[in-house]
């Protein structure tokens, strides 16, 4: 089979798609045929390792074996499972996120446990793909750390990419008012998924606007904190979920240490996460997704010949909804 390695740390070009052996099935575990997977910033962060905190998890100077694999969300359709799986038969169709990664790959094998579930009749199989690693984040932003509610005001600053494209739809299904900064090429299209407001960052200062929400999915990173809380009520919430990839050594992650160092001494309240996956949290998107509540974006697709393609044009910044790898 045909998946997507690396050895060195570095830019795109440092991926090969190479002829391995299948994956084993153990007891416990379902084989994949991988149709679609989306890419994510974590693949760039590990790709290059960077920033550094990167190889503390991946290897220091180069990968270790363990972590030459990419992708950590796919679609596809059960091939095999193993004596103990009972959730699962040969056929059925699939989608979920892996914390270990591998999805970018024809096949994978997955632990009966991990956070798969049977895909939503109405998707393809590229827009499955799309799903897990984003809207987990959207979710797990939204729902835990921000502890929206009904009638809350929310500003989600990145509004049109992968994690924002469902935050908007997500803060809407669960009864906010939703604004949303993007470029002026992006405006329609947050406007089209449900955003009651756009703010055209390039025509307009959203820090200066004059407006307080009760809560901030800050998934750009692109403002000092002192701005950004200017645009929270007293008792509001900024969620921090990314950010510019600044600094050699912890990256975004810098960005979270201001925020928790800060946060103490204010009204507001301030948290930077990173989301994990977990089949509980796939059931409520899921179920959301059947609804028609949430509707996947997809920027653009690529064949698995050209994951460097898709993850330089993902590194660009400029992606609308998700990016994703057809097999």
């Amino acid at each position: 089979m045909k998946a997507t390695r690396y050895y060195r740390y570095g830019p795109p070009d440092v991926l090969e798609l190479q002829d391995i052996d299948m994956p084993a099935v153990g007891d416990d575990e379902v084989l994949v045929r991988v149709r679609a997977a989306s890419v994510n910033p974590l693949d760039w962060h590990f790709m290059r390792g960077a920033p550094y905190l990167v190889r503390v998890v991946a290897g220091l100077s180069r990968p270790r074996a363990s972590a030459t694999r990419l992708g950590a969300d796919m679609a596809g359709s059960v091939e095999a499972v193993g004596t103990n799986v009972t959730e699962f038969r040969p056929g059925d169709q699939v989608f979920g996120g892996l914390d270990d990664r591998g999805t970018l790959a024809e096949y994978i094998s997955i632990h009966q446990k991990a956070a798969v579930l049977a895909k939503p009749a109405s998707l393809t199989f590229e827009q499955a793909a799309s799903v897990p690693v984003a809207g987990c984040t959207a979710l797990q932003a939204l729902r835990d750390k921000g502890q929206v509610r009904p009638g809350h005001k929310v500003l989600i600053n990145g509004a049109s990419g992968g994690v924002g494209t469902f935050a908007v739809q997500l803060a809407k299904a669960f009864g906010a008012e939703v604004t949303g900064v993007c470029s002026t090429q992006n405006v329609e299209l947050v406007a089209s998924i449900g955003a009651d407001q756009v703010i055209d960052y390039t025509r307009e200062d959203f820090t200066r606007a004059g407006r307080r929400y009760d809560l901030l999915v800050d998934i750009a990173g692109n403002r000092a904190l002192a701005e950004t809380r200017r645009v929270l009520a007293p008792k509001g919430v900024l969620v921090g979920v990314g950010g510019p990839n600044k600094g050699r050594w912890i990256g975004p992650l810098g960005r979270s240490v201001r925020m928790a160092l800060l946060s103490p001494a204010v009204s507001q309240r301030m948290v930077f996460f990173l989301a994990r996956q977990n089949k509980a949290d796939l059931a409520v998107l899921r179920e959301l997704l059947e609804a028609g509540k949430v509707t996947p974006v997809v920027d653009r697709t690529f064949p698995l010949s050209e994951v460097a393609e898709a993850i330089s044009y993902l590194e660009e910044g400029h992606a609308s909804g998700k990016v994703v790898i057809t097999v």
